[in-house]
């Protein structure tokens, strides 16, 4: 392909963000709509995954990341953030994955003195908690469709978390509640997980 800003990598990079912005591609997808190699399409997609600019679903397929889809998904998740929070009484978060970290793009506190705090922008392990769970695929968390977990990121804690699919079914974010033990008891997930499940279905069908 020629270049158009003059530098070759950056235009072939740009020419991966602009085939995935209609939707999610297969490698072979993304090699047919660009036009590259490959190996190059590969790697340019890998390495924009590294960025948060790109991300892969468990399928491997190939979508626009949270770097870029972030600041519209958070927008409109609000809504079901504060309907989550204010049925539950705890707070609400959402996160998206950012290689192996977690970061939470939109966060809503409970009501109650003693309660859940997570800020905008905190980048967690994925490796932990219900909303990590989702994100990476978890066997239990896919067949349920929710995930919950209890004194995992930190203690006293429990939290329960649903996916939020995008067009194609790939997971995008991942809707949260969380709040202290006593409150959500050892078993959140009898607790929440219908309310937490309607707020994914609520941020699906926003308007956006």
């Amino acid at each position: 392909m020629g270049s158009v800003s003059g530098i070759g990598v950056l235009d072939k990079a740009v020419s991966v963000l602009d085939a995935l912005e209609p939707g999610s591609l297969t490698l072979a997808g993304l090699v047919d709509a660009t036009g590259l190699s490959r190996a190059t399409a590969h790697r340019l997609a890998v390495a924009l995954e590294v960025h948060g600019l790109i991300r892969r679903d468990a399928a491997g397929r190939f979508g626009l990341g949270p770097r870029l889809t972030g600041l519209d998904l958070a927008a409109r998740a609000r809504p079901a953030l504060e309907a989550l929070r204010d049925q539950t009484g705890e707070s609400a978060q959402l996160y998206v994955r950012r290689g192996d970290r977690r970061v939470c793009l939109a966060s809503l506190e409970s009501p109650h003195g003693l309660r859940t705090i997570v800020a905008v922008g905190a980048s967690l392990p994925l490796s932990v908690g219900s909303a990590g769970k989702v994100l990476r695929g978890d066997p239990d968390a896919v067949r349920r469709g929710w995930a919950e977990s209890v004194e995992e990121r930190e203690r006293g804690v429990a939290s329960v978390s649903a996916p939020v699919l995008g067009p194609g079914g790939e997971v995008v974010a991942a809707v949260s509640v969380s709040g202290p033990v006593e409150r959500t008891t050892r078993q959140p997930g009898r607790r929440y997980a219908t309310a937490v499940l309607a707020a994914a279905r609520a941020v699906e069908a926003a308007p956006g």
